[in-house]
């Protein structure tokens, strides 16, 4: 089961570094924002094309849903290791707060100045400059640890739909000592 979740987990954690590559082009181009969202929303689509080709090639078609729930839960968290490292690479070598001072530029925009109420565009200041404060390994062990979580708790849905019970196949051997049996009786 390791096996194949690493291998289909690669694929998935390849999917998601392209995703992420496209979020700082986001902040400038529309239509990479557009195409992140789409992307993001065919993770679980994804994953339960994923755990269905598991079921149907290695286990003949059958699986349980403890089964189903433990191979999508490693698959995602060996796509969120192999994304850690796209993350810490970004955030170490390519960012250089780049991410940061775009979302300030966005909160100091005059119609979103307008739109806030009350202290939340003080917090989200706050937030920002925090966001901007952590060290790239810190970044991404933050957001290695929302992609394991996330990626278990998605799991239960995929694991849900991908459930089948076993198919129980007789090879012709056994048919034929039932019929011999069935004929003796």
């Amino acid at each position: 089961m390791n096996k194949y979740a690493m291998q289909f987990g690669t694929c998935m954690g390849i999917f998601w570094i392209i995703k992420f590559a496209l979020f700082p082009f986001a902040f400038t181009i529309p239509f990479f924002d557009f195409l992140f969202l789409v992307l993001t929303i065919m993770i679980p689509f994804l994953g339960y094309y994923f755990a269905r080709n598991y079921r149907n090639r290695v286990c003949d078609g059958g699986i349980s849903f403890t089964h189903a729930w433990i191979f999508t839960s490693f698959m995602y968290m060996f796509a969120a290791l192999l994304t850690a490292v796209g993350h810490f690479v970004y955030f170490r070598f390519i960012d250089n707060g780049y991410i940061a001072s775009s979302y300030l530029e966005i909160l100091h925009e005059p119609g979103i100045k307008q739109q806030v109420v009350g202290d939340t565009l003080k917090q989200c200041e706050e937030a920002v400059n925090l966001f901007s404060s952590l060290r790239p390994i810190e970044i991404t062990m933050e957001l290695l640890s929302f992609d394991v979580i996330f990626g278990a708790l998605l799991a239960f849905p995929i694991a849900f739909i991908v459930k089948k019970k076993e198919l129980i196949t007789m090879n012709n051997n056994q048919e034929e000592n039932n019929q011999e049996e069935d004929n003796k009786e």
